[in-house]
């Protein structure tokens, strides 16, 4: 099931936004990756998440999370799905 997901990294105390079809494959890549910003704030943990039925929703709704570029936003989010 598709998937946009909010990580949180207690070591930069940063959020990231992303997709995927599947969240928790994509979380172990996060937290074993080579890229520039992911590896440098493992370990992540995914703090909220909403389904989709199609992966181009769930793109569409990380592009409108990340267009808010907003820690309160993102904050309110996790608040209001936990």
């Amino acid at each position: 099931m598709p998937h946009t997901y909010i990580l949180y990294s207690e070591k930069l105390d940063k959020y990231y936004v992303g997709s995927s079809f599947d969240k928790d494959e994509r979380l172990k890549r996060h937290n074993h990756s080579a890229e520039k910003f992911t590896s440098t704030g493992i370990p992540w943990v995914i703090v909220y998440f909403e389904e989709f039925t199609e992966l181009k929703d769930a793109r569409k709704r990380e592009r409108e999370i990340k267009k808010m570029k907003s820690r309160k936003y993102i904050l309110r989010l996790i608040e209001k799905g936990n």
